[in-house]
């Protein structure tokens, strides 16, 4: 007698560890549960792929999304929304709300919002700080807690750790993989100088690469010396990448999409809304990231989507804000690099499955194999799409690629064995849960 399971994705291209190649899939209470061969098996339900590719759920590894505490810009449910739509299956969500996640509380708080709210799983990261650093070792194998995150430039009140002495005691607490936001704040501080009120095309002036160079010089420094991880966000010189490649047992690394796929030259065109920290840069940047993700040296992306109103984006700089929209246009974006040549489709699987499954130990995610849960990103190789702001389902509802033509679209994001988006529209009841990591597995399960 033929197995009943809920769901066959029949006719399309598998692309996974093993490689690429026509494969079914079959799905049964969330998980997979066979590939291929799929004799014996009875479907509720099929997809049909024939023409697309499947690819492991993507996992972004870096977004904010606003709540609690500036839920004008972005909720949790507006931020969901615009990952699935995106082809976006998970998201870690960075620490500084209001108030900061620094706290169990905190965390309970935001995991509790986001449960069956967002469409897609989800992570927070846990803010480390000088003041909660005794109490990490504990914090970081909360539920729901994607690890510790530490601003060393540029945040505001208790997340800003600039001292090497704060920074060292927060790696001695941890014991999983801990995320830096690298740039120098003494050196940001003396360079305040360099803002030409007005030009946005000055903020890499000030906020100049050695400020990352001599950051992540830092960073690495101390944690050779502590003998811990470190995650090192949005990578974005030329500068930075031999200190981390000298590294490679300790030091993992994120670049982004705005940073591989936009340059100064950009200003001129786009002005605050191409604000970000740390800044898009000249094009040599730009093409040492590019030669990094093709010689194996970039470990995962993350869209760093830091969404705000176009009405505070207007602000002259620089009171304007950094941050920019990215979870929705993550897919899109880099699925346009590879119809251009610049990156196989298996390295962006990496990048975005594979690659944060492996450096943050996440559990059951990040492939797709037998057991694992059934995440997949459905995308359409041959789409030629124009992005647009009416397309973004974030609250701000804009991007800086607002305009332009792309050859490859997510048209499918299934959570869990749950279609959560399929051609462009947003399907049934959200259903995000925490994602679960094997460093904390005995506190969680």
């Amino acid at each position: 007698m033929a197995r009943t399971v809920d769901l066959i994705l029949k006719g399309g291209i598998l692309v996974n560890h093993d490689g690429v190649g026509a494969r079914d899939v079959a799905v049964d209470e969330g998980r997979i549960v066979a590939l291929g061969d799929m004799a014996g098996l009875s479907p509720r339900h099929t997809l049909d792929c024939r023409g697309l590719h499947i690819l492991p759920g993507v996992i972004d590894t870096q977004v904010h999304l606003r709540e609690p505490g500036l839920t004008h810009k972005e909720d949790l449910e507006s931020g969901g929304r615009a990952a699935v739509m995106g082809g976006v299956t998970g998201v870690f969500e960075m620490p500084n709300t209001k108030p900061l996640t620094t706290s169990a509380e905190t965390l309970a708080d935001k995991v509790a919002r986001a449960r069956n709210r967002m469409y897609c799983d989800f992570a927070f990261y846990m803010g480390g700080t000088r003041e909660n650093a005794h109490d990490l070792a504990r914090l970081e194998q909360l539920e729901g807690c994607a690890g510790v995150k530490v601003f060393m430039g540029s945040s505001t009140g208790d997340l800003l750790v600039d001292d090497d002495d704060g920074v060292a005691a927060i790696l001695a607490a941890v014991s999983r993989r801990a995320a830096f936001h690298s740039e120098d704040e003494a050196r940001l501080k003396a360079r305040t100088g360099h803002q030409r009120a007005g030009d946005p095309a000055s903020h890499p002036v000030w906020r100049d690469a050695e400020a990352a160079r001599a950051c992540t010089a830092r960073l690495l420094r101390l944690a050779r010396a502590a003998g811990k991880r470190i995650h090192v966000l949005h990578v974005s010189t030329a500068e930075e990448l031999p200190l981390l490649a000298e590294h490679r047992d300790l030091a993992s690394v994120e670049v982004t999409p705005h940073h591989l796929t936009l340059c100064a030259d950009d200003y001129a065109r786009l002005g605050t809304r191409l604000q970000m920290n740390p800044p898009v840069r000249g094009a040599e940047h730009r093409a040492a990231l590019w030669a990094a993700v093709a010689n194996g040296l970039v470990d995962v992306l993350g869209s760093d989507h830091a969404p705000h109103t176009l009405e505070e984006k207007a602000r002259p700089y620089p009171q304007s804000p950094s941050g920019m929209t990215g979870v929705q246009t993550l897919v899109p974006i880099m699925l346009d690099h590879v119809n251009a040549g610049r990156l196989s489709l298996e390295r962006l699987v990496d990048l975005t499955a594979h690659g944060p499954q492996r450096l943050f130990g996440i559990a059951g995610k990040g492939r797709v194999a037998l057991g694992y849960d059934a995440d997949f990103t459905i995308v359409d190789l041959k789409r030629r799409e124009t992005i647009t702001d009416r397309w973004i389902e974030s609250r701000c509802g804009w991007t800086p690629y607002d305009g332009k033509t792309v050859t490859g679209w997510p048209v499918g994001c299934m959570v869990r064995g749950t279609l959560a988006m399929w051609q462009g529209e947003i399907l049934g009841q959200a259903k995000g849960q925490p994602i679960r990591f094997g460093e904390a597995l005995t506190r969680t399960a």
